[in-house]
């Protein structure tokens, strides 16, 4: 069965506290090849027969609509997995 997946990430411009908080901790183990962190959302949708363009679309309009907040979130991909 087909997957498709959405990601969605915190708005670039506002502060992304658990991102902060996981660079932090990267730092404090000496990881200093890492300067960002930001922490997102990953949907999984199973879909039940093929994915035509019209259910792709629904896919973006729940993204936008119920997976994400659009006023602190980006939807960043939506992709089919086999």
């Amino acid at each position: 069965m087909p997957t498709i997946v959405v990601d969605v990430m915190p708005k670039a411009e506002l502060l992304d506290p658990q991102g902060k908080a996981v660079a932090g901790a990267l730092s404090r183990l000496g990881e200093s090849r890492f300067s960002d962190v930001r922490i997102g959302k990953r949907f999984e949708l199973t879909v039940d027969g093929e994915v035509d363009e019209a259910t792709l679309a629904r896919a973006r309009e729940l993204a936008d609509e119920m997976l994400s907040n659009a006023v602190i979130e980006d939807v960043v991909n939506i992709e089919v997995v086999e």
